[in-house]
C-alpha cells in the first residue's frame, strides 16, 4: 500500500469520527555499519511501520497505535485511543477546552543532494572501512579505532480532525569516527562526527570524511603529555560545538513549555533581559543559515506547519516552545514543536535547531584580545543539565590563551555554572557559524534527531581542573 493509499484511509476515517483526532502513519527504514581496529563490526538493517492514534475528549489526550495498516485495525485503535481518554477524566488539575493548531497540507520531502537510497551499499561500507582505517596512517600514536554510519529514512502521513492532510518523507544520516591514542603508557581519546537531513551531499557538506579522520587523530595526539588546567573561573572562548551544547542542554529545555509549567527557571520570565544584549538564540524548524541541519522539521507530529521561534531576542525572553496544548495555556501561537520518536510514541514538545545568531567579529580576534584564558572545543565525557539551567560539561578538546595566542594544549576540561549566567558574560560573538551536534540524538523521555550551533563566543566560565 502507497503513501497516497494510505492518506485516503486515514481521511476517510477522520471523517466518520466525531471529535479531535490525529491519525500518524509512519514507515522507517534504518541502516547502520560499524567497522572496529580494521574489522568489520555488523551491517545492519531494518524497517518498522505502523499507525499512532492521538484523540482529545474533555481536555483529556488518549492514544494508541497499531502495526496493522487495514482501515478496520486503524478503527479500532480509534476507538481505544477514545475510551483512554475517557479513562483519564478528572486525573488532571487543570485541562483547557480547545486546542491551537495551524494545519499544513500537501506532499513534503526534505532536500536532498545524492538521496542515500541512491547510494549503494558498497560505497557506504567503503566509507566507514576509510573512516577506520585511515587514523592508522596518519599517526604510529593511534591505538585503536571505531567508525559508524546511520541512517534513517523515513515515510509519514499524517492527517487531523483539525485539516492536516500531509505526505511526508525525511531522511537522516550521520557518520563518526573515534581514536585511542597512546604513548608511554597514557591513552587519550578523541572522535569527530557529522551529521544531516538529507542526502550524501549534506551529510559532508562542511566536512568531508579525510577532514574527520584527521580532526579525530589530532584531538588524541594533542592531548597525550598535556598539562592540566587551573581551576576557577576565566575567561573561554567558546567553539560553536560548545555554543551549541550551551543552546540545547542548558537553555533549551528550560523554555519548553511542559518544562516551563512545571517551574523551570524562565517560568513568567517572558520579556526579562536573560543574557547579553549580544545574544539571539533561536530554535527553528528549517533554517536557512545553514542547509542540512539534523533537526529539520517540516511538519511536526500533530500536524502542525512548524514556526521559526525567537527565543531569546537582543538578550531578552520572548518565547518558549509550543504544542498545540500549551499554546492555548499561554494564550500564544503554536510554535510547532510537537514530536514523536517512532509512530507509538505519543507526541511532545521537543526542540529542532536551536542555535545562537552570529555577531560581529571575526573569529580570530576572540582569541588575539584575549589576554589569557581558555580556547574550548566539542563534548566529550558526556554532561548535564537541569530545569534551573545549572549545567556541567566535559570538553574535548582545549588550549591555553597567553597573549592572545593558543599557547598550548590542556586536557581533562570541565565547565561548569548557570547557563543564562554565563550568556549574560558574553561580551564578544563571532561572524561566523556552524551546526555541530547533528550526529547525536536528545534524549527527552524518546529520542529526537535535533541540531545546535552558534558561533564562536568569548565569556566566562566556571572550569574544573587538577589544580
Amino acid at each position: 500500500m502507497n503513501t497516497e493509499e494510505i492518506r485516503g484511509i486515514l481521511e476517510e476515517l477522520v471523517d466518520a469520527v466525531e471529535g479531535v483526532v490525529q491519525l500518524r502513519y509512519h514507515s522507517r527504514k534504518t541502516r547502520q555499519i560499524s567497522f572496529q581496529n580494521g574489522r568489520i563490526r555488523n551491517v545492519e538493517s531494518g524497517r518498522i511501520a505502523g499507525v499512532g492514534v492521538r484523540v482529545w475528549v474533555n481536555g483529556i489526550w488518549g492514544f494508541s497505535s497499531t502495526t496493522d495498516i487495514s482501515k478496520d485495525s486503524i478503527y479500532k485503535t480509534i476507538k481505544e485511543a477514545f475510551n483512554s481518554a475517557k479513562m483519564g477524566e478528572g486525573l488532571k488539575e487543570k485541562v483547557v477546552d480547545r486546542l491551537t493548531t495551524r494545519p499544513k497540507r500537501g506532499v513534503l520531502k526534505v532536500e536532498e543532494t545524492r538521496p542515500l537510497e541512491e547510494i549503494s551499499l558498497d560505497e557506504k561500507i567503503e566509507l566507514v572501512r576509510k573512516l577506520d582505517e585511515s587514523p592508522r596512517k596518519l599517526s604510529s600514536k593511534v591505538a585503536s579505532t571505531l567508525a559508524r554510519y546511520t541512517e534513517m529514512i523515513d515515510e509519514k502521513v499524517i492527517v487531523t480532525s483539525y485539516g492536516t492532510s500531509v505526505i511526508y518523507k525525511d531522511s537522516k544520516v550521520d557518520a563518526v569516527v573515534y581514536v585511542v591514542a597512546s604513548s608511554n603508557g597514557e591513552m587519550e581519546t578523541g572522535f569527530f562526527s557529522v551529521g544531516a537531513t538529507g542526502g550524501w551531499g549534506e551529510l559532508f557538506r562542511r566536512f568531508k570524511p579525510e577532514d574527520m579522520v584527521e580532526e579525530a587523530v589530532k584531538i588524541a595526539v594533542n592531548k597525550l603529555g598535556a598539562k592540566y588546567p587551573e581551576g576557577g573561573v576565566h575567561t573561554v572562548v567558546l567553539h560553536p560545538s560548545l555554543v551549541g551544547v550551551l543552546a540545547h542542554e542548558a537553555i533549551g529545555h528550560t523554555v519548553e513549555a511542559d518544562f516551563v509549567l512545571s517551574g523551570s527557571i524562565v517560568k513568567g520570565k517572558i520579556g526579562e533581559k536573560v543574557a547579553s544584549e549580544l545574544i539571539t538564540l533561536v530554535d527553528s524548524p528549517n533554517p536557512q543559515i545553514e542547509k542540512g541541519a539534523s533537526g529539520i522539521l517540516l511538519v511536526d507530529d500533530e500536524g502542525v506547519d512548524p514556526m521559526e521561534v525567537k527565543v531569546i531576542e537582543n538578550g531578552v525572553l520572548k518565547s518558549y516552545l509550543h504544542d498545540s496544548e500549551s499554546s492555548t495555556i499561554f494564550g500564544v501561537e503554536n510554535t510547532g514543536n510537537a514530536r514523536a520518536f517512532l509512530y507509538s510514541d505519543e507526541p511532545i514538545i521537543r526542540m529542532r535547531n536551536t542555535y545562537i545568531l552570529p555577531g560581529e567579529t571575526d573569529p580570530e580576534e576572540l582569541i588575539s584580545l584575549t589576554k589569557e584564558g581558555y580556547y574550548l572545543k566539542g563534548l566529550g565525557g558526556g554532561g548535564q543539565a537541569d530545569a534551573n539551567a545549572e549545567f556541567m560539561f566535559g570538553v574535548m578538546e582545549a588550549w591555553k590563551i597567553e597573549n592572545g595566542k593558543l599557547a598550548y594544549p590542556v586536557k581533562e576540561v570541565t565547565i561548569s555554572g548557570q547557563a543564562f549566567d554565563v550568556l549574560s558574560s558574553v561580551d564578544m560573538v563571532g561572524n561566523d557559524f556552524m551546526f555541530t551536534l547533528g550526529a547525536g540524538y536528545c534524549g527527552k523521555h524518546q529520542p529526537a534527531k535535533v541540531d545546535a550551533g552558534g558561533p564562536h563566543l568569548r565569556c566566562k566560565v566556571k572550569i574544573g581542573g587538577r589544580k
